[in-house]
């Protein structure tokens, strides 16, 4: 069982991308080069960066072909995947917030499309990422000392920065010897099935890669790459006012999380509806995952105005990373609950999942605390 609650640029995100819709465009002003009225960020601004990010999306495809076409495998073929799905995610963000100043039949074509290649290609790195996760943390419940991992994985998330290098038997795991033989079976369970998780998301996205229905999507970027189709005023249309509203959409998420109760550590709201027997996401998840989502669009859209080269508030950074980890955590006890509910488990295999699964949903209620530290009074805001 794969329990995600992805991006927006991720085609099973499902309920929990619920956004308003961006501001209309407004009437445009006076025409001339809008970076001589003072500085003003306007559309063509936001074409110069479509454009740039199409072009670093053909970029990682020529790389991607060169390196043999595998999802996995040599380095420079990780990290050309991993560029796809980061472009892909960008485009697909900023066509959300900046919406009104596209074509818009254009832009309701192609966002689904580059949502269903990030969603794909992401699932891979998801697994063994996950798998990883678990694995150290059963060595460290049980007292034994974890041995580094494998270079190049991602352990603890997949924010952490490097794809984990394939395996055909999954990620490489600390050695099992040390722990008891409940902590053990678990262990093997998990393995089992979050390799099988991970090969068959290696497959899709390899059969995705070779789909004429990926090449559709290349062929559009590439057109995206020298010619983005904006809307007839949108070239001199300030585009601070469409920032300002993907920060009031992130602020408003924020207002509705139980950050008082956050900011008590170790409080166990997290644990809640633990020992449910239903398998669906943890209920109190959603609104967290969502004020996830909605700070990486501010973060694109802060990109767009100022380049993506500017650094962004360090507390916003220290914000998005907690949250990072709350989603990584979160989907890590999901795991451990679906290993669990596997028919016919020895006792002590059972009760090390379950050790596993509150570990996990402990480290849920840390990442909040962490975001709740972490989390400025006032954002940044575009200007």
């Amino acid at each position: 069982m794969a329990q995600r609650h992805h991006d927006l640029t991720d085609p099973a995100a499902g309920t929990s991308a619920k956004l308003s819709a961006p501001p209309p465009l407004a009437a445009p002003p006076e025409r001339g080069d809008p970076r001589e009225q003072g500085g003003t960020p306007t559309g063509d601004a936001l074409a110069g960066y479509l454009r740039s990010q199409a072009t670093d999306f053909l970029r990682a495809l020529r790389l991607h072909r060169e390196t043999g076409g595998t999802t996995g495998g040599a380095e420079d073929s990780v990290d050309a995947v991993r560029a796809l799905r980061r472009t892909a995610r960008r485009i697909s963000g900023s066509l959300h917030t900046f919406r009104p100043l596209l074509d818009s039949d254009w832009s309701e074509q192609i966002r689904p499309e580059l949502a269903w290649l990030s969603g794909t290609l992401a699932l891979e790195h998801a697994y063994g990422a996950r798998l990883e996760r678990l694995l150290l943390a059963l060595h460290r419940l049980s007292g034994a000392a974890v041995v580094p991992v494998q270079a190049g994985a991602a352990v603890g998330g997949r924010s952490a920065g490097a794809e984990p290098a394939p395996a055909k038997a999954g990620p490489a795991a600390p050695d099992r010897g040390n722990l008891t033989v409940g902590a053990a079976k678990a262990g093997a369970l998990l393995d089992r099935q979050l390799t099988l998780a991970r090969t068959r998301a290696h497959s899709t996205a390899l059969q995705a890669l070779g789909s004429s229905r990926f090449h559709a999507v290349a062929d559009k970027v590439a057109v995206l790459a020298s010619e983005v189709p904006l809307a007839p005023a949108a070239p001199t249309t300030d585009l601070r006012p469409f920032a300002t509203a993907a920060e009031e959409r992130l602020a408003d998420s924020v207002a509705v999380l139980p950050l008082v109760t956050a900011g008590t550590p170790y409080n166990a709201e997290a644990l809640v509806h633990g020992l449910s027997p239903d398998p669906a996401p943890h209920p109190q998840d959603a609104p967290w995952h969502q004020a996830r989502l909605l700070l990486r669009l501010h973060r694109y859209a802060c990109e767009v105005l100022h380049g993506p080269a500017t650094p962004l508030d360090v507390r916003l950074l220290t914000a998005g990373q907690a949250l990072d980890r709350h989603r990584d955590a979160s989907e890590a006890a999901s795991a451990a609950a679906q290993a669990a509910r596997t028919p016919r488990i020895a006792p002590a295999t059972a009760y090390a999942l379950g050790v596993l699964h509150a570990d996990q949903r402990h480290e849920v209620e840390a990442a909040r605390y962490a975001f709740q530290r972490s989390w400025p009074k006032q954002t940044f805001t575009p200007s």
